[in-house]
């Protein structure tokens, strides 16, 4: 498991509340992270970071959400970012990119939710991609967006024409005309995450800032990491609720006991299967195993709340001693809607199912 600096982990326990009801508590968030060194996690060494596999930002994103899952989300989103960068055959990009994405001089949107969606069948784009007199321009929407940092951030999205067809990966930087950061969306938890929506009008394209030519190339490439970094955020939730459950019982005799023991060594397996599976590339060839595992996230982590809150009781429900239950209890209602969604995880695995 990944360390985190002591320092950091007493700071985001005591920002924990704010960053997830106060918009403004995140704004500095993203430089604290990379001061220390988490985006230079499981980058290669060539390109500035550690060199460690990818199962070592699971762990990071893990250690990050058992205390604070706004922490996590930031984390995941310039990581995921980062990795888009990694894998674009846009060299130029990647060196004028990457130092200042480490050093969270720049914030890194990772804007490919509606892609990811339409890779699996499961949405239209809503970004084109069309000549015009003066060039290509951008047109459409991206409607939910994280780390949209109020000092500049680029965002990476997925563009077609009118018809969505032939689309190609897209790096839009803050200050692009045409681009509109609407206000952060008015979320019940997770709130100093710099989540909002972007418009965008007649936007023009650079070249240089292209990504990848071809999204359904790019997109299988990079969904490991996007939908597998994820993953660590229910896994730090699981046993930050487990961890407070033990706590609420004290360590005494309970029937809870049984649950508890079986909770950890669903974690205990499910780190290991998904941190193999990153590692070995093998989450890239079977993608419906990835799906599964995406969506055993979100029940984990579910049901370790529910047993955080059977241990708690009716302290659950009162404002000094069920804070934190309450946040996390947000946390988790949270993951079940993140794309890819907990109902859009079962609709793609049962097509996959229904497959001859």
């Amino acid at each position: 498991m990944a360390v985190l600096d002591e320092s950091l982990i007493l700071s985001l326990k005591g920002s924990a509340e704010a960053l997830d009801t106060a918009p403004a508590a995140g704004d500095a968030l993203l430089a604290q992270l990379a001061q220390a060194g988490l985006f230079g996690v499981g980058v290669p060494r060539s390109e500035g970071g550690d060199g460690a596999p990818l199962g070592a930002v699971v762990r990071v994103v893990a250690g990050l959400a058992e205390h604070t899952l706004s922490a996590a989300f930031v984390f995941w989103a310039q990581r995921a970012f980062i990795e888009c960068v990694l894998a674009s055959p846009n060299r130029e990009l990647v060196r004028r990119l990457m130092p200042a994405l480490q050093q969270g001089q720049l914030a890194g949107a990772p804007g490919l939710s509606n892609a990811m969606k339409f890779l699996g069948g499961l949405d239209r784009l809503r970004t084109t991609c069309t000549a015009g007199p003066e060039g290509m321009r951008l047109n459409g929407s991206v409607p939910w967006a994280t780390n949209l940092h109020p000092g500049g951030f680029v965002v990476a999205l997925a563009a077609g024409d009118e018809q969505g067809d032939n689309p190609a990966v897209i790096a839009v930087p803050s200050d692009a005309p045409g681009v509109r950061r609407e206000p952060d969306l008015d979320l019940l938890a997770l709130r100093g995450t710099n989540t909002g929506a972007l418009r965008l009008a007649d936007v023009p394209v650079d070249p240089s800032w292209q990504l990848h030519p071809q999204a359904k190339v790019f997109l299988p490439g990079i969904r490991p990491a996007f939908i597998g970094f994820q993953c660590g955020l229910g896994l730090g939730l699981a046993r930050a609720s487990l961890r407070a459950a033990r706590q609420a019982l004290d360590d005494a005799p309970a029937v809870l006991a049984g649950e508890l023991a079986a909770a950890d060594e669903a974690l205990h397996a499910y780190e290991a299967a998904l941190c193999t599976g990153l590692d070995s590339g093998a989450l890239r060839e079977r993608p419906g195993e990835l799906l599964q595992l995406r969506l055993r996230m979100v029940e984990l982590a579910t049901s370790a709340v529910q047993v955080e809150l059977q241990a708690l009781g009716g302290r659950a429900l009162l404002g000094a001693s069920g804070r934190e239950f309450g946040r996390r209890a947000r946390e988790a209602a949270f993951l079940t809607i993140l794309t890819p969604t907990a109902v859009q995880l079962k609709s793609e695995l049962a097509k996959r199912a229904a497959m001859p």
